[in-house]
């Protein structure tokens, strides 16, 4: 089997770099701004609330993150937000956007070191100059045969991309932090889904592991992935 496997895919946030936890500061200043007029935890469930329902409108990412964020402000205070709050949240964006970035334990040299043995792709969802910002900054640019940075993570998105890069799915291993876009999709195509669990995961990605599954794996850290790798 290890000769069969020809192309991994590593998913981009909180598999290679941290993300959501600045996700989770930003909405935690978003739940101070708002103090006077409505509970945190009501507050959390309105915000989202109105990111499953724009998603179809804004995609991923910071953009769609913080316009959600001032629609959920104008809703929760009837349309009585400072506009100082306004000011804020947009602020708060772009200081998202421009954060530094962060790799997590491991990636450098696990990528580095399969990239020397497999075609080796990224596959993202998100803001288009934003993703491309953070592989720039990220330094492992060099080591990745293709970038993928797509609005949706569906069985047919991994059958198209497998073939534009010439792989069939079942030479084929997706590697990521959400159980919803990363493994299962893969996994219904016929690849290999790796599950690499983040301390942080946003609420929209959950889903339940298809535990038995011949094509299932999941990983506690990215160190791991060579030696599941040599073991198939």
């Amino acid at each position: 089997m290890p000769d069969k496997l020809v192309t991994i895919a590593f998913d981009a946030d909180d598999t290679l770099w941290e993300n959501e936890e600045f996700f989770r500061i930003t909405q935690d200043r978003f739940a101070e701004l708002l103090t006077d007029f409505t509970e945190a935890d009501h507050l959390a469930e309105r915000l989202l609330a109105a990111e499953r329902r724009n998603l179809g409108h804004y995609g991923f990412g910071i953009k769609g993150f913080v316009l959600s964020m001032i629609e959920t402000a104008i809703e929760v205070t009837e349309e009585r937000v400072p506009a100082g709050v306004i000011s804020e949240l947009i602020a708060a964006g772009q200081e998202m956007l421009h954060h530094p970035i962060h790799l997590l334990d491991g990636v450098e040299e696990t990528v580095g070191a399969l990239a020397e043995t497999h075609k080796i792709l990224l596959v993202t969802k998100g803001d288009l100059l934003d993703q491309e910002r953070k592989l720039a900054q990220s330094g492992l640019g060099d080591l990745f045969d293709g970038v993928e940075v797509v609005s949706t993570k569906t069985p047919e998105v991994y059958r198209s991309l497998f073939a534009r890069h010439g792989v069939a799915p079942d030479r084929a291993m997706m590697v990521g932090n959400s159980m919803k876009s990363d493994v299962l999709p893969p996994i219904e195509v016929g690849a290999w889904g790796v599950y690499v669990p983040h301390n942080i995961t946003w609420a929209l990605e959950h889903a339940e592991a298809p535990e038995g599954h011949p094509r299932y794996r999941s990983l506690s850290t990215l160190r791991e992935l060579p030696v599941l790798i040599g073991s198939l």
